[in-house]
């Protein structure tokens, strides 16, 4: 006999992994999934004929969250919920003479329309690459220290808009706004130094109205999943807007998530060290007891050539320092908030996660293999951005792909 797992796993995509999708098969109408290989699971129909044939048993509040279209109900539910569904799947899919109903309940990845899989409820953005910050620092700040000096202190934030959080492979427009001009005058129109941000993308489940969420539980009880994340950036008009309060249209035009949810219990093995911290941090966000740093690599790829390799093992601050410091206020969490790392970036220029680092502001432009001199987007170029972590026992998590073409200025 041969399970599930041993008939349809390929590298990245195996029982270790099983990420979340909202998905339609041809002709269909959108239902919750998780891929195994290259095939789509509804879960509402293998909860359905896993029943039927007297398999593994699940609790019934998971089987109605896991039966909805998306992951709205299952991130309500929250991890006493989410985690018992995930132990099932993997369950299912590696138990002896049920990769017959598995097959049955599965459509071709190739074969589906991925949907957003989520509703975003708010929308925070981080800023929690040391090399990132002090880079942009150096750049739109020479005369000043690159970081500020509460950079190492707390994680740096601000907060977005959720409705321009789109899923990947939509197009993305060219911004307009005011930009800069020698002059002294700025002149309206469409961005000309627009860029992207390679990001990790945290999805929260769970509620805490009342806030105050610790760095522990924020692991243990929030963080629901892992996405890839682009947070397109019109670098000129967030250059002229930014101080005193920060970006506003330079970032809410779009921002482009994956559309595979790989869960947070699936990066265990990514686990690691984060860097050292310089100053001792105030007792919320002290994670010195339970660090949750995580080894991933990304790719970004620029009309199908990488031209970058961030690793988020680098970043400073860790996801659960971010949720304890976007709590600590008092602000509550329901399902469906959202945060971004901020742009991932390492100590080497072929580790930096955004064009405008990569061209050092457009000064030292990058030269791709057939020679053009790169800058800033140009419009009909593809952005797409990749994603591996390390697995159980030497397998690869696959954080699948975050896409987004440029279209010309409406």
């Amino acid at each position: 006999m041969t399970t599930a797992a041993q008939r349809f796993s390929t590298e990245g995509f195996g029982p270790d992994n099983l990420p979340y999708a909202s998905f339609s098969p041809a002709g269909g109408d959108p239902r919750l999934g998780v891929r195994l290989g290259d095939l789509a699971i509804s879960l509402r129909d293998l909860v359905a004929a896993v029943t039927a044939a007297d398999g593994p048993r699940l609790p019934v509040d998971a089987g109605t969250a896991a039966s909805a279209a998306d992951l709205d109900a299952l991130l309500a539910a929250g991890h006493t919920v989410w985690q018992p569904l995930r132990a099932w799947l993997q369950e299912v899919v590696t138990t002896d003479g049920l990769d017959g109903i598995v097959e049955a309940v599965a459509t071709p990845v190739a074969d589906v329309t991925l949907h957003m899989p989520f509703t975003v409820a708010d929308y925070v953005d981080y800023y929690a690459s040391e090399q990132h910050a002090s880079n942009i620092g150096r750049m739109f700040r020479p005369d000043q220290a690159p970081l500020l000096p509460n950079w190492k202190h707390l994680p740096v934030g601000y907060h977005g808009r959720a409705g321009t959080v789109i899923p990947s492979g939509t197009d993305v427009p060219r911004p307009k706004g005011l930009r800069p001009e020698e002059g002294g005058t700025p002149s309206f129109g469409p961005s000309r130094r627009l860029d992207i941000e390679a990001e990790l993308g945290f999805v929260v489940g769970g509620s805490a109205p009342e806030g105050e969420v610790s760095v522990a539980r924020a692991g243990s009880e929030h963080l629901f999943g892992v996405v890839l994340f682009n947070d397109w950036s019109a670098r000129d008009i967030q250059g002229y807007e930014y101080v005193p309060l920060g970006p506003y249209l330079g970032k809410s035009f779009a921002s482009s998530i994956s559309l595979w949810v790989v869960p947070w219990e699936a990066l265990a093995a990514a686990r690691v060290t984060p860097p050292a911290r310089e100053h001792q941090l105030a007792e919320y966000l002290d994670d010195s007891q339970d660090p949750w740093a995580l080894d991933i690599t990304m790719e970004v790829d620029l009309d199908g050539e990488v031209v970058s390799h961030p690793p988020v093992k680098e970043l400073y601050w860790t996801a659960p320092q971010m949720v304890a410091h976007m709590t600590v206020g008092g602000a509550s969490l329901r399902p469906g908030d959202f945060f971004g790392s901020g742009t991932v970036s390492g100590d080497e220029r072929e580790q930096r996660g955004s064009f405008m680092e990569l061209s050092w502001g457009g000064k030292e432009p990058l030269v791709l293999a057939d020679g053009r001199e790169m800058r800033f987007l140009e419009d009909g170029q593809t952005v797409t951005l990749r994603g591996t972590a390390p697995g159980p026992d030497g397998s690869v998590i696959d954080l699948g792909e975050c896409v987004g073409t440029i279209r010309p200025a409406r």
